[in-house]
């Protein structure tokens, strides 16, 4: 719970998971290793009253997300909907099966913002990624296609591995399809990531390296495009404020419509997830077990409970820390000041040569 005399502020934004289903098989995917099946997802009138409620809360943008959105054949009425509640509407893409003509029918309908994964610079490791041939080329032409129709473009890039060398080539590549901004986002290890972790981590050497070049990046193309970055957080010092603080700025709903305070926090088994079949928006925002969980500082061990930054990271994130220490109140073991700390010398070494693809 929040802390006597808190204010628990509304939630700025809302991941609405449309759909698991997805032409892809990326070995970095953060959903679920237990997908929701098609027969469970929420239908569009629960998905439009969603909307309306988020904005009744004081939402103000949600992500359109999957899996791959596109596969929900109502995606055009689901994102009406969002846009006649006053939601500023991204659309999270993997690029396959939006075509030219469900373009024009989004743009209809209200959709604001275009978000394109890209795997990497070079057509056959970009394929390899992906899991799908003649992804490549598919997601570069969707790209020209959004940008022709004036949308605002993001590129996501998902950093590990195997691309983690061509983060100047993903940016020009950005530049090139004229996106206004390029996420270099290192990958999280939770879901298909965690399973593929030993494949997919970076050396220090590398991400070093990658840190640098992307300031580099910035200052050269400063003005031109937006370089948003997010490190590995086995590399770091101190944890990141995972979601700006459990259940205090976003909230994620299912495409069977359990509410989560973050995307990975199903992982949890002891918490409780209320649905929007049974429950209210604001009242899973306000009153849920799994939202307040973690709220607050009454629910922390040492050393999170007494450090100065207790207020800033909130002890890191959650999730996390559950996967690595079995403990979910435990502080993030990427915190150097965590008694778990040295559990990450070991994970960060681990080598695979190969993914495991989501069959």
């Amino acid at each position: 719970m929040l802390d006597p005399g808190s204010v628990l502020p509304p939630p700025a934004g809302m991941l609405a998971e449309l759909t698991h289903r997805c032409p892809l098989a990326c070995p970095y995917c953060s959903n679920p290793l237990a997908l929701d099946p098609k027969a469970s997802e929420l239908d569009t009138a629960t998905w439009a009253r969603v909307m309306q409620e988020a904005a009744a809360l004081g939402v103000l943008h949600v992500h359109l997300s999957g899996g791959e959105p596109a596969a929900r054949l109502d995606l055009p009425e689901i994102t009406r909907a969002a846009h006649e509640a006053g939601l500023y509407t991204n659309l999270i893409t993997s690029g396959i099966g939006v075509t030219s003509q469900k373009l024009d029918t989004l743009k209809d309908a209200g959709l604001d913002h275009i978000q394109i994964s890209m795997q990497d610079v070079d057509e056959a490791s970009a394929d390899r990624i992906a899991g799908y041939q003649g992804a490549f080329k598919r997601k570069r032409a969707l790209a020209e296609e959004v940008v022709k129709r004036g949308f605002p473009l993001t590129i996501n890039a998902v950093i590990h591995r195997a691309n983690i060398e061509n983060i100047a080539g993903l940016v020009e590549m950005a530049l090139a399809m004229h996106a206004s901004r390029v996420e270099i986002a290192h990958a999280q290890y939770y879901g298909w990531a965690l399973k593929n972790r030993a494949a997919l981590m970076p050396s220090r050497e590398q991400v070093d390296h990658a840190v640098a070049e992307v300031e580099r990046l910035r200052a050269t193309h400063r003005g031109q495009i937006v370089i948003d970055a997010i490190v590995p957080d086995y590399y770091a010092r101190f944890p990141k404020p995972c979601m700006g603080g459990w259940g205090r700025r976003s909230l994620n709903v299912t495409p069977a419509g359990r509410v989560l305070p973050c995307h990975a926090a199903e992982v949890i088994p002891s918490l409780e997830f209320w649905s929007v079949r049974d429950h209210s928006l604001e009242d899973i925002w306000r009153n849920s077990p799994a939202f307040n969980a973690f709220r607050g500082e009454e629910w922390m061990q040492e050393p999170c409970r007494s450090c100065a930054r207790r207020d800033q990271d909130f002890g890191g994130c959650r999730c996390q820390a559950f996967l690595l220490t079995g403990n979910a109140r435990a502080a993030d073991p990427v915190c150097h000041l965590s008694p778990d700390h040295g559990l990450l010398a070991d994970f960060v070494e681990e080598r695979e040569p190969e993914y495991a693809y989501r069959a």
